[in-house]
């Protein structure tokens, strides 16, 4: 074979270099990182939830060991020094003396294993049925979109709010709750995706190739619906962590053993006259950044995907 023939033979992978960096995740890398706010709000959460994975280190107490607490430190404001170790509570102490940075950092850590893990379990249910109502249609898409219906006919905190009242207090029941209300915003989004998709052409190749029903549904048509289901997992999970603190303000969420953000403010807003307002407003302010850091991510993430929906 002669040069010439050589040379024309590499060009095209030459060329092809260039287009290979300029992958596709890269562009949406890229134009993500153009919103400021979008990245404030990532770093802003990649911080929080580094502070609840690592709460036992970074807190200065254990607020749920009853042997680090003195009832002399109870309420004390913020910046003030303890009255046994001398230590400085700068966020101040609630009526126990737990010391509040310490119970906004393990708190962190229930609200978020509260959220991820129902909105993982949601996921996978509700990504089951709606890719099952789309690939089959018939009897079995109108059997899942009418219980899709019924569910979202009901405000989520109304149903969360009866089935705990009939379970009683429990992360484990939380969680429960939160994966009955979540499930069918999962299940109409993949389906009214799945369901374009269902009908091309590679769906009918991988017919004509005798693949199972299973394979064509999670191997084939699945990962085409991903870019909506990241966005309205990324929004859900915020709506997750806010339900959770409503429940367990009203009372019927986590245990008091184990308190999450919303607990906490709850447990505070009982002093809140008596001009303690740290025990409460902390807790607050934690809550109010993680859910507006997650849905500036979530709103970026919604442009990104749809780029109709970008300025």
């Amino acid at each position: 074979m002669s040069d010439d023939a050589l040379t024309a033979g590499l060009a095209p992978t030459a060329t092809a270099e260039p287009l290979a960096a300029d992958s596709p995740f890269k562009r949406l890398l890229h134009t993500f990182l153009e919103d400021k706010l979008a990245v404030i709000g990532l770093v802003l959460f990649t911080l929080v939830v580094l502070l609840a994975i690592f709460a036992p280190l970074i807190a200065p107490q254990n607020p749920y060991d009853l042997a680090q607490l003195d009832v002399l430190d109870g309420g004390l404001p913020p910046g003030s020094a303890s009255m046994s170790t001398g230590g400085i509570y700068y966020l101040g102490t609630d009526e126990q003396g737990r010391d509040m940075l310490s119970a906004i950092l393990y708190g962190l850590r229930i609200s978020l294993l509260v959220a991820t893990v129902s909105l993982a379990f949601a996921i996978a249910i509700g990504v089951t049925a709606g890719t099952m109502a789309a690939y089959f249609g018939g009897k079995i898409d109108s059997l899942i979109m009418r219980m899709v219906d019924l569910q979202l006919s009901f405000p989520a905190i109304l149903i969360a709010l009866i089935l705990l009242a009939l379970w009683g207090r429990g992360v484990d029941k939380v969680i429960i709750a939160l994966v009955i209300v979540q499930w069918a915003y999962y299940a109409r989004t993949v389906r009214s995706s799945a369901i374009v998709e269902a009908r091309k052409d590679y769906i009918e190749a991988a017919h004509c190739l005798a693949l199972s029903h299973s394979r064509i549904m999670f191997h084939h048509l699945l990962p085409n619906c991903l870019p909506p289901l990241i966005v309205v997992a990324t929004v859900q999970i915020a709506q997750a962590i806010a339900l959770e603190a409503t429940l367990s303000f009203l009372g019927a969420g986590v245990p008091i053993t184990e308190p999450s953000l919303g607990l906490l403010i709850a447990n505070g807003y009982n002093y809140l006259l008596s001009g303690r307002y740290w025990v409460s407003l902390f807790p607050g302010i934690a809550l109010v950044l993680t859910i507006v850091a997650i849905n500036l991510v979530g709103d970026r993430l919604r442009d990104v995907f749809n780029p109709r929906l970008q300025k």
